[in-house]
């Protein structure tokens, strides 16, 4: 089970630097699909960064720090990281939606992992994580 929240933290960290590079990109944006999906627009507004640190940055140090903590077996201390990671997203993603009215497919993806990641840490704690020897 470590290696499946591992190999879901490395897809973190890909769209996570996928995002950051659009935060940083000053040509078009090669995602830039349409009115609705745009990750230039989602990684250069005013919601891209918190306290001055760009939110992709966030996400990769989280999913680093998931992967860490699901190769050690720390499940509840997973579990809690990955609700308050699947709160954030969740957040961002109100901002996708209701404010900035663009969506990022990095965005949607990292919402993507991170909600599986929750679900297997959920799936985990409650099956009991001890019990796994692999």
């Amino acid at each position: 089970m470590r290696y499946i929240f591992a190999l879901l933290a490395v897809f973190g960290i890909v769209v996570s630097s996928l995002a950051l590079r659009e935060h940083y990109r000053t040509e078009d944006s090669p995602c830039h699909i349409n009115d609705v999906w745009d990750c230039g627009e989602v990684n250069h507004s005013p919601y891209a960064s918190l306290f001055g640190i760009p939110v992709a940055v966030i996400g990769i140090a989280g999913y680093v720090g998931l992967g860490i903590l699901g190769m050690m077996r720390a499940w509840r201390v997973v579990l809690v990281a990955a609700v308050a990671g699947l709160a954030f997203s969740l957040y961002l993603t109100h901002i996708e939606k209701d404010i900035l009215r663009v969506w990022c497919i990095y965005c949607v993806g990292s919402l993507g992992v991170i909600t599986l990641i929750t679900l297997l840490a959920i799936g985990v704690n409650v099956v009991g994580g001890r019990q796994e020897t692999a």
